[in-house]
């Protein structure tokens, strides 16, 4: 387990010597890379999307409510789980309120099983992402659109794998 000082310096001695490991980059600027992850604190509902040089872009996030659901004929607890995944697929769903006005789903495998979570928009994507309380979601990981724009061209250029991680804090980062 990384504690922040350790994740720090394990980026730093992976990251080429011209790296700021320090630099945050705005959405306006960000622009996609092969190698990128992405890692999801469910405990602060944060994103953040990392360049293999340690560069990163963060942002708001709506992850699932912390609590039991009956949710499309199934009974579980609607936590986002906390686990290694890789995003490998992406849909288009016609649900427009819980997908978003564009209904893209960018569908969460875990250990290459196809699984029920995914990183999406949402109807109210906005009002959830501007709200301290953000345990929002049935278990995925909500966005909003230019996040998800952000996203899928990441999913693209990385020829439809990217690595995922969620994580109850960012002190349990694992590299």
């Amino acid at each position: 387990m990384f504690t922040g000082i350790s994740l720090a310096l394990s980026l730093f001695l992976s990251a080429p010597a011209s790296a700021d490991l320090t630099q945050h980059t705005s959405h306006a600027i960000w622009q996609p890379a092969i190698g990128d992850h992405i890692v999801v604190d469910t405990n602060n509902n944060m994103g953040y999307l990392y360049h293999n040089n340690g560069n990163y872009l963060s942002f708001r996030v709506a992850t699932g409510q912390k609590r039991n659901v009956y949710y499309i004929g199934r009974y579980y607890n609607a936590k986002t789980p906390d686990r290694k995944w890789e995003m490998k697929t992406r849909h288009v769903k016609g649900d427009r309120v819980t997908f978003g006005p564009t209904g893209r789903f960018l569908r969460l495998y875990n250990e290459g099983s196809h699984t029920a979570y995914g990183i999406h928009g949402h109807r109210d994507a906005n009002v959830m992402l501007e709200d301290n309380m953000r345990f929002r979601s049935m278990g995925c990981i909500i966005v909003s659109e230019n996040i998800l724009n952000i996203i899928e061209n990441t999913f693209e250029i990385n020829e439809g794998n990217v690595s995922v991680e969620t994580v109850n804090g960012l002190q349990e980062v694992k590299q």
